[in-house]
This record gives structure tokens, C-alpha cells and sequence, in this order.
């Protein structure tokens, strides 16, 4: 997927809006009532749950479940609309803001494992999106993706992030550390120390290890090994 990037602070909304909620009243009333349903069912039984004890809770037939929300993964996805769309925002605040590229890349994802990991079937929903291999590829894919690829690719040209990196490496690393950390809310450092790991992964052997404990960014250089 080819990216452009932004040639000043200021950078425009991603281009891949969601698909818009029904207009009609009793549409918009069904398709609303399916998203609370859903919600609660994420919550207290996991994404695996039935849909159609989903269309149950929402006092809705199964034919009106589908045809808001052909699949799971556009049902997640619709519950999740607005949290997948402050992902897209955030990263344009990331890219328009002062920090170093590694570090506004680091910010980033240490905020997209925040949100997987805290939000009942988000992680499920961008890991569908992530190994996804239709033509049919979904808004969250898309959005997550272009996101990605924007402050990765600065990131590699400042010379901070290694070049033979690609979109795809960083989000399932990323999307695989939010499934840990879900699994494992209590310890409360987890993610940060993975996610340390992987960011000195991902720079370059000359570039220092700052680590993103502090979110910090390149730091002096290695000093050459010793005679």
C-alpha cells in the first residue's frame, strides 16, 4: 500500500471514514439497540459469544442482526467506531507534533496496545483485520494500516527505525502484546517492558537504546566494541 506523506505540521483526516449508521428511524433504532446488545454480551461473555443471543438481548430478529452487521468482525467493529477512529486521530497528532519520529512512533503504539488491551474485543476485532486476506479488506484495517504506515515510514527516513521493516511486522508485534497484556491485567508494567523490547528491535544496531519506558527516542550512538 503506497502512503503519502505529510510535507508540513498540518496533516489531513485519514480517508477511510467507517461505514455510515442507517438514517431511516427504525433502522437507526434496530442498529442502535444491536450495538448496546453487543456491547454488553463483548463484555460479559467475550467476542465468541453467539450473534444470535446478541439478537436475542436486543429484542430483534436474526435477519435484522445480519443485515446491519454481515459478519462478527463488522459487528466489533461498529462497537468499537469510535475508539478505532481516535486510533486515526491520534496518530495524525503524532505526526503533526514536535517529538522525534521513533518517539512519536513509540507513542503511538504504546496507546494501541492501551486500547487493545482495555477494550473488550478490540484486540479481536484488529486482529481479524490484521491476518484478513479478502479483497474485502475492512475500514479498521485500512485505518489502523494507513496510520501506521505514516509514522513508520518518517520514522525509517529520519534513520531511527531499520528499513527493512514493514506495516504489517509492527502491528501484529503490536496486536500480539495487547492480546498478553488483555490476558494479563494485572501486572501493570507488562506492556510498557514488551513494548520496549520491541521498539529496540525495530531501531537500528547504531542507534541507542533509549527505551520507551519514557517514551524516549534515539539517544547517543553505541560505542564501537572494544579491541
Amino acid at each position: 500500500m503506497k502512503v503519502s506523506m505529510p510535507t508540513g505540521p498540518t496533516v489531513s483526516p485519514l480517508p477511510f471514514p467507517p461505514p455510515a449508521p442507517p438514517k431511516r428511524a427504525d433502522a437507526r433504532r434496530n442498529y442502535e439497540l444491536l450495538l448496546a446488545a453487543a456491547e454488553v454480551e463483548f463484555a460479559t461473555r467475550g467476542v465468541d459469544v453467539p450473534l444470535d443471543d446478541i439478537a436475542v438481548r436486543a429484542g430483534v430478529g436474526n435477519a435484522t442482526l445480519y443485515r446491519h452487521f454481515p459478519t462478527r468482525r463488522a459487528l466489533i467493529e461498529a462497537v468499537h467506531r469510535e475508539r478505532i477512529e481516535a486510533i486515526g486521530v491520534r496518530a495524525d497528532d503524532a505526526l503533526a507534533g514536535e517529538a522525534p519520529a521513533d518517539v512519536a512512533l513509540a507513542t503511538w503504539l504504546s496507546e494501541l496496545v492501551a486500547e487493545g488491551s482495555t477494550a473488550h474485543g478490540l484486540t479481536a476485532a484488529l486482529t481479524a483485520a490484521l491476518y484478513e486476506d479478502d479483497a474485502d479488506v475492512s475500514w479498521c484495517r485500512r485505518l489502523v494500516e494507513d496510520a501506521a504506515t505514516r509514522l513508520l515510514v518518517r520514522a525509517q527516513r529520519a534513520g531511527t527505525v531499520r528499513s527493512d521493516v514493514r506495516t504489517t511486522d509492527v502491528l501484529r508485534l503490536v496486536n500480539a502484546l495487547a492480546v498478553v497484556t488483555e490476558r494479563c491485567p494485572a501486572d501493570d508494567r507488562q506492556a510498557d517492558i514488551l513494548l520496549t523490547v520491541v521498539m529496540d528491535g525495530l531501531r537500528p544496531a547504531r542507534v541507542g537504546r533509549a527505551g520507551v519506558g519514557a517514551l524516549g527516542g534515539a539517544a547517543a550512538e553505541e560505542p564501537p566494541p572494544g579491541p
